[in-house]
């Protein structure tokens, strides 16, 4: 997978590398719970009723704060919404809710002026708060560049003031999709110009002695939030600065894949000991979105307080100085490693082996009258049997692994593969002349076992771990067969055992879709490393998880971390009170005709006003201009606007169609 444009892997500012522990920020004070420091993360969310609502506003903020939300974030785009923001939050006093409210302002420099007279707190983008965005691509000499940059001030100054005078704190809040005019001309559509935007602004603050901020780098892209956190705090370590930061991956989606890409992004920068509140955004009520963010959040507090009560685990480092590169193996079999896509590995040993039809839990739909297999876009490449022989006849292109003993007593080796303790590979003269899967540790590096290894083009590793920190632990091993040259792929693999993750998470998800703790766990585990270029496959161990699930949820992680891509992407807001039409219906009836294009990127926006810019990594969009109106998009270029919104989908898929990127639904009795 060619992720070299994208990587960025953990500097000088990443205190977890080989342990955990979290990067220390300054505190700031918001209401009366203050972020940063030696506080706990904090959970928040948004409010998606309509701002003018004020008693809708109140009982939907009351939901959210009972799921968890520590900050309620209320949508002000105008000067009317952000006078309301005192009736509703006289209202919540009233009854007795204190909960700090954060006003989301867009481009009204006005309305933020008031808000913050108001809320505790206020965001500002400095991609269009007093600055151009037009999406033309302009050309500044630096001249030019510097006058705007005083204009921006001189209009930025009045806010930064009565944010001092009101005790009000600040979120400096970046999005990949929305970066100005003249940042683009300068930087691209990129993380290193989502960092500079930003970093204009605080500079702002900080030449107005106002230090009450934190700092946000949203994109839907995991992998261009994580290089965009990444980089903004090397760069305001360079400047002495150490601002809390807001994390999320905005337009995340539903269901699993909206809490699959939200773990990678924000998983992968919470095991790097970065982060000081989270917001999870799904396109779901608000009140869903604090228990995934609670659930991601809570791993973190306990794992701190584990390894302080434990003996400390030592992570092997042969070579400390060395920097993180991708890392790049060899191909193995022409079937995984080099440039390969990540394979994906499942254990069906448990399974009711006499039944053909259990392989259609992992993509293998057997045709009983035809005597033969389907396989789809998610059909996974290796099965684990263990010691356990199957009745029937597996499909041909599915890659069998069975422990060493049992696979070297079989007769019919073909596209039968042996997983091989350290010792037994090493001790063993029977080895497999196609492909020998080898199950080891990071510690194994040191030991005389390892020492003796006689490794050729066969091996591929299966890297496990049992440390409290695994991400880092595995991490690790990578770079430590970097320095010791050996290039041979790795299948991470991660073990999950029913006490870490059983039952869903808290009392407000669906009970007809329980959501297990499991999705965020391995997605974190294994996309951290994915999203760093670094695994030729993932080996999900969970025997108290479903394996459809296991299956599904592997291909989710790949296809989150943009290293294996097996279905439509959907890129879709989580809504709020500027939304034009219902979210969660829209995004499913687009969803259930559009889900079998392969590799498409579909944005599903509520509203003009970020809608463009937040689906800025979308290939089509469908983008709320009114009501009843829908304007549609190519990238973030109009092909119609003002459709209504009874045909709007038609008129998607027609425009898909012409530009030859539509295919017919193969439908499979």
């Amino acid at each position: 997978m060619d992720t070299s444009n994208m990587l960025t892997l953990p500097g000088i500012y990443c205190n977890s590398k080989v342990d955990y522990s979290r990067w220390k920020t300054r505190e700031i004070q918001i209401g009366d719970i203050p972020m940063g420091g030696d506080n706990p993360i904090r959970i928040q969310s948004m409010t998606t009723v309509d701002t003018m609502d004020t008693m809708g506003s109140v009982e939907q903020t009351i939901r959210m704060v009972e799921a968890g939300c520590e900050y309620v974030r209320i949508t002000a785009p105008s000067i009317k919404e952000a006078q309301n923001l005192a009736n509703i939050k006289s209202e919540l006093r009233r009854r007795g809710y204190k909960v700090p409210l954060v006003a989301d302002i867009h481009f009204t420099p006005n309305a933020a002026e008031v808000a913050a007279r108001i809320v505790e707190k206020v965001r500002v983008n400095p991609g269009n708060y007093a600055d151009k965005k037009k999406f033309d691509q302009l050309s500044y000499t630096d001249a030019e560049y510097k006058r705007e940059l005083e204009r921006i001030y001189q209009k930025f100054t009045p806010l930064v003031n009565i944010c001092k005078e009101n005790g009000t704190a600040m979120r400096i809040g970046t999005n990949h999709g929305s970066l100005s005019d003249r940042i683009m001309s300068h930087y691209g559509d990129t993380p290193e110009g989502m960092v500079e935007s930003a970093m204009e602004f605080i500079r702002m603050c900080e030449d107005l002695n106002f230090y009450n901020l934190c700092i946000s780098m949203k994109s839907s892209n995991p992998q261009v939030m994580v290089k965009a956190y990444r980089l903004l705090v090397e760069k305001m370590v360079s400047e002495n600065m150490n601002y809390p930061l807001h994390l999320g991956v905005t337009e995340a989606g539903d269901g699993e894949d909206g809490r699959v890409k939200s773990a990678v992004g924000i998983g992968t920068l919470l095991e790097d000991g970065l982060g000081d509140t989270v917001r999870v955004s799904l396109t779901e009520e608000p009140e869903r979105e604090a228990p995934v963010a609670i659930a991601l959040v809570n791993r973190y507090s306990k794992r701190k307080a584990n390894i302080e009560s434990q003996p400390k685990q030592e992570i092997v480092q042969l070579s400390p100085e060395t920097p993180h590169i991708p890392y790049a193996s060899q191909e193995v079999n022409t079937f995984i490693g080099g440039s390969l896509v990540p394979r994906i590995v499942v254990d069906i040993s448990k399974e009711n082996l006499k039944d053909a039809q259990i392989l259609s839990k992992v993509g293998y739909r057997y045709d009983i009258l035809l005597d033969k297999y389907h396989m789809g876009e998610q059909s996974v490449d290796f099965v684990y049997l263990a010691d356990n022989l199957p009745s029937f006849t597996m499909p041909a292109n599915l890659k069998q692994v069975y422990n060493y003993n049992t696979w070297s007593k079989l007769t019919d080796q073909t596209n039968i593969h042996p997983l091989f303790t350290l010792d037994e590979f090493v001790k063993s003269d029977n080895k497999d002349k196609v492909l020998n899967m080898v199950k080891i540790c990071n510690s194994d590096l040191l030991t005389s076992l390892f020492e003796s290894l006689q490794l050729d083009k066969t091996v591929v590793f299966i890297v496990e771990t049992d440390y409290l920190h695994g991400m880092a632990d595995q991490r690790q091993f990578f770079r430590n067969l970097q320095e010791i040259g050996i290039d041979n792929p790795v299948i991470i693999k991660r073990s999950y055992l029913e006490e870490d993750f059983s039952g869903p998470i808290g009392d407000f998800m669906n009970p007809e879709e329980p959501i297990s703790k499991i999705q965020l766990y391995a997605s974190t585990d294994l996309g951290a490393l994915l999203i760093d270029g670094l695994g030729s496959g993932i080996w999900i161990d969970s025997p108290a998880t479903a394996l459809e699930n296991i299956a599904s949820l592997s291909f989710g992680i790949l296809q989150a971390t943009r290293s294996r891509i097996s279905k439509t992407e959907y890129i879709s807001c989580p809504s709020c009170g500027r939304t034009l039409f219902d979210l969660q219906e829209t995004t499913q009836m687009i969803r259930s005709r559009t889900n079998h294009l392969k590799g498409l990127k579909i944005g599903i926006m509520g509203c003009i006003v970020n809608g463009p810019g937040e689906m800025a990594d979308a290939d089509y969009g469908y983008v709320g201009a009114g009501p009843d109106k829908v304007t549609l998009y190519r990238g973030q270029q109009i092909v119609k606007k003002n459709v209504s919104s009874a045909h709007a989908l038609d008129e998607l898929i027609k425009i898909i169609q012409d530009d030859g990127l539509w295919i017919e639904e193969i439908q499979q009795d």
